[in-house]
C-alpha cells in the first residue's frame, strides 16, 4: 500500500463529498408543494441501508489487505445511499414549517458529518497498520449507525416538532426556576453597619479565602430584594405552568387529526415563536434578581410576557385547541404578573412619585 493509492483514493473521496455538498443544499430550500411528498419511514429505511454499508465499509477498512478498487467501490455504492438519504429526506419537507425543517436538517446533517469523518480518517489510515486501523475504524462507523439510528427518534410531523421544541423551552425555564430558588437572603445584624465601617480600615488587608467569597456571590439578598426574588419565582412557576398547558393543548390537536394546512402550521409556529421569546424573557427576569436589582428591566421583561400571552392565547383559539386548564393558567399568570408590576412600582420612590402624580391627574 503506498503513497499512490492513499492519494487515489483521497482524489475519488473528494469528488464524493463535493456532490454530497452541493446535494445538501437542497436541504435549505423550501421543496415546492407541487412535489410529492415522502413519508418519514422511507427515509428510516435509507438511513438503515445506509448503516448496513457503514458495517461493509468497516470491515473492508480493518481487512488484512484492502484492495484501492474494493474500497472505490465500497465508497461510490457508500455516498450513492447517502445522496438518495438527502433526497428523501428533502421530499419529506414538503409542507413542513420552520421547525420540522430544522429538526430534519439537524438529524440528516449528523448522518453527513460522521460519514464524512470516517472517510476521511480512514483514507488518512490507508498507510497504517492494519492494528491501528482496527482501533480506529470501528468507533467511526459506530458514529454513523448513532446518526442513522437517531433519524428514527426525529419528528415527522409539524405538531411533533413543535411539541418537542416547546418541551425544550419549558426545561430551559425549569433550569432558570431551579437557579432563582438557589437565591438566598444575606443574614441581616443591626451591628453590621458598624462592622462594616470597621472592615473599611481593613480593606487592603489580604483576604484568607477568595473562594468562599467566591462562592457566595449572589446569596446576598437583602430582604427586600428576597421579597422581589420570591414574588419572581412565582411569576416563573406560572409561566411553566402555561407553557405545560400549551403542550398538553398541542397534544390534543394530534388526536384531532387536524389538516396540516397552511394557516395551521403557521399559527403552530407562531405559538412556538411566542413561547420562545417567552424564555428569553425569563432569563432576563432571572438575570435581573442579582443585586443590585434592575426594577425597570423586570418592569420590561413582565410587560413582554404578559403581551406574549395574549397573542399565544389568540393564536391558540384560531386553531381551536384552547382548554379550560389552559385559559384559567393564563388567567392566574395575569393576575400575579400585575401584582408583581404594583409590587416593584413601591420599592423605588421615584416610581411612587410617578404613580401618585397619576393618581392625582386621574382624580
Amino acid at each position: 500500500m503506498g503513497r499512490a493509492e492513499r492519494e487515489q483514493l483521497g482524489r475519488t473521496l473528494g469528488s464524493h463529498l463535493n456532490t454530497i455538498h452541493e446535494t445538501f443544499y437542497i436541504l435549505d430550500q423550501t421543496p415546492p408543494s407541487s412535489l410529492q411528498k415522502v413519508s418519514w419511514d422511507e427515509v428510516v429505511q435509507m438511513g438503515d441501508q445506509v448503516s448496513k454499508q457503514a458495517t461493509i465499509v468497516g470491515m473492508l477498512w480493518t481487512g488484512e489487505t484492502p484492495e484501492v478498487s474494493e474500497l472505490e467501490k465500497s465508497m461510490e455504492a457508500y455516498f450513492n445511499m447517502l445522496q438518495g438519504l438527502l433526497l428523501l429526506s428533502h421530499g419529506s419537507t414538503v409542507g413542513a414549517g420552520p421547525t420540522l425543517s430544522s429538526t430534519v436538517h439537524a438529524s440528516v446533517k449528523q448522518v453527513v458529518d460522521c460519514s464524512f469523518k470516517l472517510f476521511k480518517e480512514s483514507v488518512s489510515l490507508f498507510e497504517a497498520s492494519n492494528s491501528d486501523r482496527k482501533l480506529a475504524v470501528p468507533p467511526l462507523v459506530g458514529g454513523v449507525w448513532e446518526a442513522c439510528s437517531a433519524l428514527k427518534k426525529t419528528p415527522s410531523t409539524n405538531i411533533i416538532a413543535i411539541g418537542r421544541a416547546l418541551t425544550q423551552v419549558a426545561v430551559s425555564i425549569k433550569d432558570v426556576l431551579r437557579e432563582m430558588k438557589e437565591l438566598k437572603p444575606g443574614s441581616y445584624d443591626p451591628t453590621d453597619e458598624v462592622s462594616n465601617q470597621n472592615s473599611t480600615k481593613t480593606e487592603s488587608e489580604p483576604q484568607g479565602d477568595d473562594n468562599a467569597s467566591e462562592d457566595d456571590l449572589g446569596n446576598d439578598l437583602s430582604p427586600e430584594e428576597m421579597k422581589v426574588a420570591q414574588s419572581a419565582i412565582s411569576i416563573v412557576s406560572e409561566t411553566l405552568v402555561v407553557i405545560k398547558e400549551l403542550i398538553r393543548s398541542i397534544t390534543g390537536l394530534m388526536k384531532q387529526e387536524k389538516p396540516a394546512s397552511g394557516d395551521f402550521v403557521n399559527s403552530l409556529e407562531n405559538l412556538f415563536k411566542q413561547c420562545r421569546a417567552i424564555g428569553v424573557q425569563i432569563d432576563e427576569l432571572g438575570a435581573c434578581l442579582y443585586p443590585p436589582q434592575e426594577v425597570h428591566a423586570m418592569k420590561t421583561a413582565l410587560d413582554k410576557i404578559s403581551s406574549m400571552i395574549d397573542e399565544m392565547q389568540f393564536e391558540l383559539e384560531s386553531v381551536k385547541g384552547t382548554s379550560d386548564t389552559f385559559l384559567q393558567s393564563c388567567g392566574g399568570l395575569r393576575g400575579s404578573l400585575i401584582q408583581f408590576k404594583s409590587e416593584l412600582g413601591c420599592t423605588g420612590t421615584a416610581d411612587l412619585e410617578v404613580k401618585m402624580h397619576e393618581v392625582a391627574l386621574n382624580n
